[in-house]
């Protein structure tokens, strides 16, 4: 049976009978500063942090019937999504220099950071011994498979058995829309959704609750904007225990010790890439991430979070930031000790 086109329904339906009412969002979805929700009704639903909780924000409009039609959303994009769609990712920095009277401004290319060895991936199992109500979900990214039967979906090798899906959570960065599993990326969300899975395997309807006294290790994604004087940094990670959790924030280095639901853990120790002052500094533990706000010991751009013995191609003048992921957003130039001295004697 087909799946109503519909954001926020995705219900099969026969269309036969199809008279059932449809609940979805008429309005396209918002993303900003790290929060989603839906221009049709972003006052009354709260706009969230979490992507699947951003997927299961129930629809604010109603009508008779499903439809397998894609149509455009009303009303149109948000302004605060097209103006970071249309956003540039940071990809140089831009230092000035005197020549004959003349300041003149270059761009210096700035190096990538290569990415930490990622922890193994720790999946949900599917419990086959649990009942499964006609029209489920499965519970996997990006696989949309709803449930007939146990020996469709779930016995033997059959073609309704295999799961096409995304093991890794979405990133929406910059307007870019993917997965951190993948490397195909896209700026609309309907493309977004039509992303195919990048693994095979097995359906997961109902998760299987696993007692165990073995601590698994997870990985959490961090986050992070500046502005003049503060580091902001957020710690995506859910329902974190704060009794038994501990955050401890030196002048060079923060590290984090999270105890998660389920006998999860996430551990990190990030070399900052510039000195704070830690008396200044503070953290928050939230429903579904842990907020850090450090006090640079000095008004520099840093550019990056982490400190890196990588060549950063020299850079050691940049702009002020204020954007989410560093992005060049502030006037005024601000100058290190020894760039100021020498732009003293020019």
């Amino acid at each position: 049976m087909p799946h109503c086109a519909r954001k926020g329904c995705n219900k099969t339906f026969s269309e036969d009978t199809n008279t059932e009412v449809c609940t979805f969002h008429p309005g396209a979805p918002v993303f900003h500063e790290g929060l989603k929700s839906w221009s049709c009704c972003k006052d009354t639903n709260k706009p969230v942090l979490d992507f699947d909780e951003f997927m299961g924000i129930p629809g604010c409009t109603e009508t008779d019937g499903h439809t397998s039609a894609v149509s455009e959303p009303q009303p149109a994009q948000d302004p605060a999504q097209k103006a970071q769609v249309s956003k540039p990712a940071p990809v140089a920095s831009t230092i000035n220099h005197v020549v004959d009277g003349l300041e003149t401004f270059s761009i210096t290319p700035q190096k990538v950071e290569a990415p930490a060895a990622a922890l193994p991936i720790i999946e949900d199992e599917d419990d086959l011994d649990a009942r499964v109500e006609p029209g489920t979900q499965c519970k996997r990214r990006g696989c949309g498979v709803t449930f007939v039967s146990d020996e469709v979906n779930r016995i033997g090798n059959g073609e309704g058995t295999v799961c096409v899906y995304h093991p890794m959570s979405p990133l929406f960065r910059e307007g870019s829309k993917g997965y951190l599993c993948c490397k195909p990326k896209v700026l609309e969300f309907d493309e977004f959704l039509k992303i195919k899975g990048c693994k095979i395997g097995r359906h997961c309807f109902v998760p299987k609750i696993v007692e165990s006294n073995d601590e698994q290790l997870v990985e959490c994604r961090i986050d992070h904007y500046q502005t003049l004087d503060k580091v902001q940094v957020s710690v995506f990670a859910k329902k974190v225990d704060k009794e038994s959790s501990t955050v401890t924030i030196d002048s060079d280095k923060i590290t984090l010790d999270l105890r998660l639901p389920g006998n999860k853990r996430f551990t990190r120790t990030v070399e900052l890439f510039g000195p704070i002052v830690p008396d200044k500094s503070s953290y928050m533990v939230l429903g579904t991430k842990v907020e850090l706000s450090l006090q640079k010991k000095d008004n520099r751009s840093w550019t990056v979070l982490e400190k890196t013995d990588r060549d950063l191609g020299g850079i050691s003048l940049t702009f002020g930031v204020s954007g989410r992921t560093g992005t060049v957003g502030a006037k005024e130039v601000v100058l290190d000790e020894s760039n100021r001295t020498r732009s003293e004697g020019l």
